[in-house]
């Protein structure tokens, strides 16, 4: 079991447990985090989108090319920049944390 952080979209920092396997969508899930994940990880939108915090996005593997498609039409995209449903826990992620983006709708 990993751990892993999420920082939420007003600042609080939830740490939770991250089984080994899960996506970052799955865990996120699993623990009532804000993240919307549409295409339930099918690779079909964006709304997994989250932002990895600078010290771990080069722990990641590259994104794919439909990755990268998906993530040009994200909403406040950051060059650190991923999708939840493609970053998936393993032993080498443990304490890896990422941010929400900001929320399109205001308030």
């Amino acid at each position: 079991m990993a751990k892993m952080t999420f920082i939420e979209r007003d600042g609080t920092r939830k740490e939770v447990d991250a089984p080994l396997g899960l996506s970052v969508l799955e865990v996120a899930h699993k623990h009532g985090v804000d993240i919307e994940g549409a295409c339930e990880g099918s690779l079909a939108c964006s709304t997994c989108h989250v932002i990895v915090a600078a010290d771990w996005f080069d722990k990641l593997e590259a994104p794919s090319e439909d990755e990268e498609d998906m993530l040009d039409v994200a909403f406040g995209v950051q060059k650190t920049s991923r999708l939840g449903c493609q970053i998936v826990m393993s032993e080498s992620l443990d304490g890896l944390t990422v941010s929400l983006p900001p929320s399109k709708k205001a308030g």
